[in-house]
């Protein structure tokens, strides 16, 4: 159980997403729900997570899946009320579990009463919350791209202006430079602090500040200046935790965002380890040999140390299933899944559970006609018409595409893997006759139960928060190995990220030293199995 008033408790902390339309269905409506996550808190306590973030139960038209709010007060009738929303933030809190909100501040919908208001005139108060710019039809104020394909600016012609969205055409850029704007969102935080969430995931929030006739988007020039004053009007001080995403951070920035001073963020995600496989685009895969992953992965470990703060993340609601990417979804899925798992638990930062991991879920090869997700549905007609074949088109889709990881949760073998009654928003992956939570419960060897444990570690052995990163065997192709020391422990983790047996040697001063954790039994000595992990920790 998470103690909410000590100081920083979220260093200590394990946080687990759920992307509520596809957690749990409770009315048959096929659409996940809030009773639906309030019945499921047993399974989360026995997991043993300390706080949820759940992706936008808000108001919207669901242009892309709830990040189009239309009203930041008000629950979505389809997710639920006002009042099961109180419900549940009480009843989680009672299990030490803090309920996190995922707040969407660079856009609105283009429903949002803001938005609307904005429609019937330059001279109309709202105008200046969305940003515009004067032009004719067919000439763009200039050629930027939105996120999800097509031009960034949208003609409205009854006002001569384009308006601006970095997203879909049905998400409008809020104006942060009008400084009303800062204040109504402000104002709105505050009212979700006194419902008493344990804190915020802010989205894209590295692009509020953006300059589009400079085509800046992420990192404009006011951005800190932004931040700063957002803290100080809302959640600073309060001891809430606070995760920004930020596709465009480095190092640099990240040190500003999750400074220890607490100015800004208590964290900030950041993607650099995510996009290594990437060439130029998502859509576009390359190699990357585990020196590669490993060198980033300590670049960040060593450079936030005592000035920062990681988040620690495989998968999200915008990811592929990280089994299925960079592990092994066949035979060797159970052990890729927990070697991937401890490899990410021993790291210093806060880690993220995203729903289904701990079942070891996977990528699910839907065709084209199956697909709900807006940004793989335009990737898919840009790709054919840059000349890609279909074949082409879907396998990239099938490798990056978001609609992986928003397949409902697994919680059965049996109909619609017990998400729903009804008829599921989107296709259950047909492996939850095998990859399920009731399964999962019932096998002392399962994933989740790998997790569970990497879970309870982090609340006994201080080192998991405090200790410094040194990598091992850096330039190792199969084994990812290094150690953390601090608070008068040493903590030892090693994995084999292949499908082949890999030499490691224990360090010398690890000799006689019992496991912690083994994900394949007893290691043998000198090296270890295909997707074989290994955790080890002493006193010093």
């Amino acid at each position: 159980m998470a103690d909410f008033t000590k100081k920083d408790w979220w260093k200590e902390a394990v946080v687990y997403q759920i992307y509520p339309k596809s957690f749990q269905d409770s009315n048959g409506d096929g659409i996940g729900d809030l009773p639906g996550i309030l019945s499921r808190l047993d399974y989360l306590q026995k997991l043993g997570v300390d706080a949820l973030w759940l992706c936008p139960v808000f108001a919207s038209p669901q242009a892309d899946n709830g990040y189009d709010i239309s009203d930041y007060q008000a629950i979505d009738p389809m997710f639920g009320t006002m009042e099961e929303m109180r419900t549940l933030i009480r009843q989680a809190k009672a299990r030490g579990i803090g309920i996190l909100l995922d707040l969407v501040l660079n856009h609105t919908s283009d429903q949002h009463r803001w938005f609307r208001q904005a429609l019937q005139g330059r001279d109309n108060p709202y105008h200046d919350y969305y940003i515009w710019r004067d032009g004719t039809p067919d000439i763009p104020p200039n050629g930027m791209r939105a996120g999800f394909g097509g031009s960034a600016w949208t003609w409205v012609p009854e006002l001569g202006q384009y308006y601006f969205h970095q997203f879909a055409p049905q998400q409008p850029d809020l104006n942060w430079d009008n400084p009303k704007v800062r204040q109504e969102l402000y104002a709105m935080i505050r009212g979700w602090m006194a419902e008493g969430v344990a804190g915020f995931r802010l989205d894209v929030i590295d692009q509020v500040a953006k300059d589009p006739d400079l085509q800046v988007t992420a990192n404009g020039p006011r951005l800190m200046e932004y931040l700063r004053e957002l803290n100080r009007e809302t959640f600073g001080g309060a001891n809430l935790i606070t995760v920004g995403e930020a596709w465009g951070a480095d190092l640099a920035r990240a040190r500003q965002y999750s400074a220890p001073d607490g100015s800004v963020f208590s964290m900030v995600f950041q993607f650099e380890q995510m996009m290594l496989d990437q060439a130029g685009s998502k859509w576009n895969a390359r190699p990357m040999p585990l020196p590669v992953l490993k060198e980033s992965i300590a670049r960040w470990q060593t450079g936030l140390h005592g000035c920062g703060w990681n988040s620690l993340f495989w998968n999200n609601h915008d990811l592929p299933r990280i089994v299925s990417r960079w592990g092994d979804d066949g035979a060797c899925r159970v052990d890729s899944a927990k070697a991937l798992a401890v490899v990410l638990h021993g790291l210093q930062g806060t880690p993220y559970i995203y729903q289904g991991e701990e079942l070891g879920m996977t990528n699910a090869p839907y065709p084209l006609a199956d697909l709900r997700d807006i940004e793989s549905l335009n990737a898919y007609q840009e790709m054919r018409d840059a000349g890609k074949t279909d074949a082409e088109a879907m396998a990239a889709i099938h490798r990056m595409g978001r609609d992986n990881a928003r397949t409902p949760m697994q919680w059965t073998a049996g109909g619609n893997a017990g998400f729903t009654t009804g008829t599921p928003w989107l296709r259950v992956n047909p492996n939850h006759t095998e990859i399920n939570a009731e399964a999962a419960l019932a096998d002392p060897d399962s994933v989740f139960y790998t997790y569970q444990k990497l879970i309870a570690l982090r609340k006994c052995c201080p080192v998991f928060a405090e200790g410094d990163f040194t990598l091992l065997c850096p330039q190792d192709d199969q084994v990812f190995a290094y150690t953390r020391t601090g608070a008068g422990q040493q903590l030892l983790v090693a994995a084999n990220l292949s499908g082949r047996p890999a030499a490691f040697a224990l360090p010398r001063d690890f000799a006689g030293t019992s496991p912690l954790l083994a994900t394949q039994g007893q290691p043998a000595d000198g090296m270890l199995r295909p997707w074989e992990a290994v955790l080890y920790c002493r006193q010093i």
